[in-house]
């Protein structure tokens, strides 16, 4: 297969929206266009983070043609605030090159202690459902950057 060919696949990725909660295979490809959802029809933006669930991590980490970067977080975690506008950049300007989630940490405690996470933030970056990379504390954009590079 030649690197052209690869281009023009169509890459997918299967997230719930965030208002009827019905689960949407979505191509990442034309994330620009924001796609709707099939069910309410509200869009399903992928310009910034997504709030996921523990119920959705690992369909979405396993399933996505794309590489996934998913903060775990904490509402009250001021190191949490402070990447949050840094997550918010790098969703953007990635826009179908890297999926970006988000997951509470107290809500859903379950995927830290499996992902052995003791610090938050924590984000980790997963592709074909393997953690590639791991950050752990607020870091600086460029090694935000970095992290998302070794999905390349």
């Amino acid at each position: 297969m030649t690197q052209d060919t690869r281009q023009s696949e169509t890459q997918t990725v299967t997230l719930r929206c965030q208002f009827c909660l019905k689960l949407n295979r979505i191509d990442v490809g034309r994330a620009a266009e924001r796609p709707k959802c099939g069910e309410c029809g509200k869009p399903m933006l992928l310009d910034r983070p997504l709030k996921i669930s523990d119920e959705d991590l690992d369909r979405l980490v396993s399933e996505a043609e794309i590489p996934v970067l998913v903060d775990f977080y904490a509402d009250w975690c001021g190191p949490c605030r402070i990447m949050a506008p840094l997550l918010d950049d790098l969703a953007r300007e990635r826009l179908g090159e890297v999926l970006v989630a988000k997951l509470d940490t107290d809500r859903y405690p379950g995927p830290s202690r499996a992902l052995g996470i003791r610090g938050i933030p924590t984000l980790i970056l997963f592709r074909g459902g393997e953690e590639i990379g791991r950050e752990v504390g607020a870091v600086p954009k460029d090694k935000l950057e970095a992290l998302v590079e070794t999905a390349r």
